[in-house]
């Protein structure tokens, strides 16, 4: 086999030994990759699609090259680029696809000598910067060093990605080689067995101090407590889910979840991707060979599947068994030694170390487990997601966040041509549950049905929500304080000057909740209410101690991600002090009653009919209390008919304005005690922003 180096560390002593480090892993990832792609015996097949989900190889072998260029110009480490027409065309790939939303989109792809020229110059330019960069330790991720570990990192990845299109290609594509050679060995599956697990809690996330490359998904923390647990000895084998295929698992919905059903509609399969059937004989395709039916070798399936398995397993399985989560898998971990770049002997089929292909389940003993890293990727039943403290890189914000959506399941431990950072025990990588790796799974039995898995956290992309959560907690801008913080100084400010009491407080129109995070350092109780439950759920979120994530735009299709944490946002808010409501301020119930402030925020001018709601904000509010009103007088046609407008019109020929309005309306109830400007900007995009003057005005009840 290929001799792969180590994940190089970002620590050292002596720049010019990490500069050599750096060159020999460089090396190493191109001429593996270069390797893989000898094994293609005629230019043609780079050009067939044995996975129409995914490019054909001739895309592969471009990209990795153009991976590079392309980060360096982002980072404005090289101004010139390399071959701008290959750089386009093999940016990006379609691998996030449907099983059935086939791309039928012409490509007027590159011939293979063009490739094979531009790689040798990509080649020449990196090297280079290699050994003349600016170079310091430890390599930090603004770094062009840390561009460089990207750059061979992502080609690593195709390297896996790459080898399982080629094993879909017909074999007299692809010649042997002796660099590349699979295991021969297979007989009798042993019989699988269950061993208990204890459970714990565990503090799942790569720490930023940590001494390899990390994707930014690896980064963050977050605490998960694991129950016990029995799993699997060994991977499932293939003798095992024969006995599901031949058992007509294929045939019966009752195993297969609403999406494995529609993907068995569409596809027809009748057994794994990798098998099949002559003359009543099963086999499996590998890289570079056929052979009957290795039973004793793990099964190679996709999410969907291993989880049909896993309910078929059921009716023989005294408690629950499952795909392991994420957690879970962190806790058989713990039966494997070390980490890639501490190894002085690989501990399992893994890292290009022994085969090019799998191997039997019962060869690599890790404690007293099987396979725990190695032999095939396993499946668990957890979607991926950032933990807390997720940030994206700025040179690649795309490679974790398209997969945060519920769709993308975890892979870990790594397969037989898993390599860097893939075998590292803080990797994550996911796939959609219908795509094929080298993949296969393990189970657990658990005493009771629980989804461990951690919730997915998305992003807000909705271009309303995202500029109220950046105008209410975000950074300042153009000058002016942060709008929540504003509304709360002022009110606060009107309370501790009036002697209000403070028992309770009513936040009609709380938005994204910030004002009432704010003012729950002072009251008692804020009942904080508003019209939209889009804008209210991220109040609830933050209150639960979830972080919030919301994309704002840059300009175009260029956007920015960004997490709110409300611990490091409001540092002495009170949380549970708030009950957060979605309600009509103009029907509100009865329980909403007894306040010594009621604080109309913008509520006015989002309502249908601003009298009414003013009308029933004012019954609400305990005697001497508190009227806090802030609004910047727009009525719009859309929201309010005309004929309902607190202000902005002419009654009797004369202008009536919205504060007029208000003051009529309050009438001789209520004395004027304040009045202020604030300032509200709301950020459109980097350059774009969109400033607004709101009337604060505080009055008493009489």
């Amino acid at each position: 086999m290929i001799k792969q180096l180590n994940t190089p560390t970002l620590d050292g002593i002596s720049i010019t030994e990490k500069r050599q480090e750096l060159s020999a892993y460089f090396k190493n990832t191109w001429s593996t990759y270069e390797s893989l792609f000898s094994l293609i015996n005629h230019d043609d097949a780079y050009f067939l699609r044995p996975e129409p989900l995914r490019h054909p190889l001739v895309f592969y072998f471009g990209h990795t090259a153009t991976f590079y260029v392309n980060k360096l110009i982002l980072g404005k480490y090289i101004t010139h680029r390399v071959n701008s027409r290959i750089e386009a065309i093999c940016a990006v790939g379609v691998d996030e696809m449907s099983w059935d939303d086939l791309n039928s989109e012409h490509y007027d792809w590159p011939s293979v000598d063009e490739v094979r020229k531009y790689r040798q110059q990509v080649y020449d330019l990196v090297l280079n910067l290699i050994e003349t960069m600016e170079l310091t330790l430890p390599i930090k991720q603004d770094s062009l060093a840390w561009i460089i570990l990207m750059g061979c990192e992502h080609e690593r990845i195709h390297l896996e990605t790459s080898s399982v299109i080629m094993r879909m290609l017909p074999l007299n594509k692809l010649n042997a080689n002796p660099l590349w050679q699979p295991c021969l060995q297979s007989g009798e599956a042993p019989k699988n067995e269950l061993i208990p697990v204890k459970g714990r809690t565990l503090l799942l996330g790569k720490k930023s101090q940590d001494n390899t490359y990390g994707w930014d998904n690896e980064y963050g923390q977050q605490s998960v407590k694991v129950d016990d647990f029995s799993a699997a000895k060994y991977l499932v084998s293939n003798q095992e889910y024969l006995a599901f295929v031949e058992a007509g698992g294929y045939k019966e919905k009752k195993y297969w979840c609403q999406e494995g059903q529609a993907w068995l509609e569409f596809t027809k399969a009748e057994m794994p991707k990798f098998w099949l059937q002559r003359d009543g004989q099963y086999y499996q395709r590998n890289l570079l060979n056929e052979m009957p039916l290795p039973l004793d070798w793990p099964v190679e399936v996709n999410c969907l599947e291993s989880k049909a398995y896993c309910q078929w397993r059921q009716k023989s399985i005294t408690g629950y068994i499952s795909l392991p989560t994420e957690a879970q898998w962190y806790c058989l971990r713990d039966f494997v030694e070390g980490d890639q770049h501490q190894w002085h002997e690989v501990p399992g089929n893994l890292d290009l170390s022994y085969y090019a292909s799998s191997c039997p389940v019962n060869v690599h003993r890790q404690g007293e487990f099987f396979d725990i890293i190695g032999n095939v990727w396993q499946w668990t039943q957890s979607a991926i997601d950032g933990f807390t403290g997720f940030s994206v890189h700025p040179l690649y914000d795309d490679f974790s966040t398209p997969t945060f959506d519920s769709k993308h399941n975890l892979i870990k431990g790594g397969s037989w041509i898993s390599t860097g950072n893939e075998t590292l025990a803080s990797s994550r990588y996911a796939f959609r549950r219908h795509f094929y790796q080298h993949a296969g799974f393990r189970y657990v039995i658990s005493d009771k049905r629980s989804d461990a898995q951690l919730p997915i956290n998305s992003y807000e992309k909705s271009d309303d929500i995202c500029q109220q959560l950046d105008c209410y907690f975000g950074n300042s801008a153009l000058g002016f304080e942060n709008y929540g913080e504003q509304i709360a100084q002022q009110v606060s400010s009107v309370i501790n000057t009036e002697s209000v009491g403070t028992q309770r407080l009513l936040n009609l129109g709380c938005s994204v909740g910030r004002v009432a995070f704010e003012l729950s350092r002072y009251f008692q109780h804020i009942d904080a209410v508003d019209f939209s439950a889009r804008t209210i759920q991220h109040g609830v979120q933050l209150q639960s101690g979830k972080n919030v994530r919301y994309t704002s735009k840059v300009e175009g299709d260029i956007c920015q991600y960004n997490e709110i944490s409300l611990a490091k946002t409001v540092m002495e808010s009170k949380p549970k002090q708030i009950l957060f409501s979605q309600a009509d301020g103009c029907n509100l119930k009865e329980n909403f009653n007894e306040y010594d402030v009621v604080l109309i925020q913008h509520a006015l001018e989002q309502s249908y009919d601003p009298k009414r709601l003013l009308s029933n904000a004012v019954s609400r509010l305990n005697s001497k209390g508190i009227l806090i009103v802030i609004s910047d007088y727009q009525y719009l046609e859309q929201t309010t008919e005309k004929a309902k407008w607190l202000g902005g019109i002419k009654v009797n020929g004369e202008n009536l304005s919205g504060f007029d309005a208000l003051t009529e309306q309050l009438g001789s109830m209520f004395e004027l005690i304040t009045e202020q400007e604030l300032t509200q900007v709301v950020k459109e995009s980097a350059r774009n922003f969109t400033l607004s003057r709101s009337h604060f005005t505080a009055w008493r009840a009489k």
